[in-house]
């Protein structure tokens, strides 16, 4: 195949497109020792080569370390390799090999997440973040219905309390400020109003 061009990049890496197959991102030392230049040909065995001897490796090992640094869901992890350059079936293949050893589980993610955010935000708002990390529907609600314990009201109650809204009589547009504070932190707009009358949350 037909080696149209080499583009260098930075951290000593070069991107090679080819005539009739994916590009490839290589470091330098790589590139030469398969005598890679615009205008050459690249043999089948040779590019079949690099493409999982070398690449399919790195993409996995990749995958280890992005996962040692931090929990990530299966969706942000496939979006850091295709940012290193990989192929879209080497991403698959090392997704796959992480999650044959759980070293990825969304729905752990979803469950621990929602543990640690619990106490600041509503379901809704915990729901939203999930589903922009790329986490299942299924999965978020299973997560929410195992690990969600708070009590809503007695969340909005302690937030309100935080700001001290309960000290001193408050203007309309100061309560359609909190209001909306709330509401962007996912709790319902039933449960809000009704903390914020105070007298039907307090009895």
């Amino acid at each position: 195949m037909l080696v149209q061009e080499v583009i260098k990049m930075p951290a000593k890496k070069v991107r090679v497109t080819f005539s009739d197959a994916e590009p490839l991102v290589l470091y330098q030392g790589e590139a030469r020792k398969y005598r890679i230049a615009e205008g050459e040909e690249l043999s089948d065995e040779d590019y079949q080569d690099i493409y999982y001897n070398i690449l399919g490796k790195r993409a996995k090992k990749r995958a280890m370390h992005l996962l040692e640094k931090m929990d990530r869901t299966e969706s942000n992890l496939k979006d850091k390799l295709r940012q290193n350059g990989y192929p879209e079936k080497l991403i698959e293949d090392a997704v796959a090999y992480v999650k044959k050893y759980h070293y990825i589980d969304d729905l752990r993610y979803a469950k621990n997440y929602i543990r640690c955010h619990q106490e600041q935000k509503g379901a809704g708002k915990l729901k939203i973040e999930l589903m922009q990390k790329g986490v299942a529907k299924d999965l978020i609600e299973q997560a929410l219905e195992e690990e969600f314990q708070m009590d809503e009201r007695e969340n909005i109650y302690q937030l309100l309390q935080k700001k001290g809204y309960f000290s001193e009589e408050k203007l309309p547009v100061e309560q359609r400020r909190i209001y909306q504070y709330l509401l962007r932190r996912g709790y319902r707009s039933s449960d809000i109003l009704s903390v914020m009358k105070c007298d039907d949350y307090l009895t």
